[in-house]
């Protein structure tokens, strides 16, 4: 399976201020950038957290093409029963969850519409986002774009999942924010996750990262 990243920072790494407000970070042209790369990939991922913060409707309205299937990792279903992924049928969505979700939690999603997988969880009882790619590639999806939010693209990133990374660097610096990317637990330079090749570009007033990295562990699929 094929794994990209994709994200908006500002020129300070930030994808959120303090607060937590994170719309809109990049402009009106990466805005757009984003929606095209939702339409050239089967599945988009996200954090529960992502959910709440931003009730996002994860879709392709902005372009041409056909909406991913959204996949939400929850692992105790603290999804809102109300979320636009699960109420605007304008994709189908996936909730990716562990056995610690409650069994009422579980019933009342499914009556929404949105398909459960019960996923294992990782050693800080989060959905394991390993086991979450697997299953996803057994069924069937060869591309999966990650969107966010923080905890999720530094789980992908490192589990070394990623193949592609799409970075839109705003002209903004808020300083104390939420970083992009989290602890990777690397102490040593020369451990640091890099590129096979990486192309910048101007994109309206922000730029464009675009970059295949260099470490990439076997997935099946």
């Amino acid at each position: 399976m094929k794994v990209t990243i994709s994200y908006a920072q500002t020129l300070d790494g930030r994808i959120a201020t303090r607060t937590g407000d994170s719309q809109w970070i990049g402009g009106p042209e990466s805005l757009r950038l984003a929606h095209e790369l939702r339409a050239d990939h089967d599945a988009l991922l996200v954090g529960v957290g992502t959910v709440i913060a931003d009730n996002p409707r994860l879709t392709t309205r902005l372009v041409d093409g056909r909406s991913p299937l959204r996949v939400v990792a929850d692992s105790r279903l603290r999804i809102p029963l109300d979320a636009n992924v699960l109420q605007d049928g304008a994709a189908q969505t996936v909730v990716a969850t562990t056995e610690a979700a409650a069994d009422q939690r579980r019933q009342a999603v499914r009556r929404t519409g949105a398909q459960l997988i019960i996923i294992r969880r990782d050693p800080d009882g989060r959905v394991d986002v390993e086991d979450l790619v697997r299953v996803l590639a057994d069924r069937g999806i060869r591309s999966l774009l990650v969107e966010g939010g923080a905890g999720m693209i530094t789980s992908v990133l490192r589990a070394q999942l990623c193949d592609r990374l799409v970075v839109c660097i705003a002209p903004r610096i808020i300083g104390r924010g939420v970083e992009a990317v989290g602890d990777l637990g690397i102490e040593r330079l020369r451990d640091a996750l890099t590129f096979t090749s990486v192309r910048m570009r101007q994109w309206g007033e922000d730029v464009i990262l675009d970059g295949e990295l260099a470490r990439v562990a076997t997935v099946a699929g």
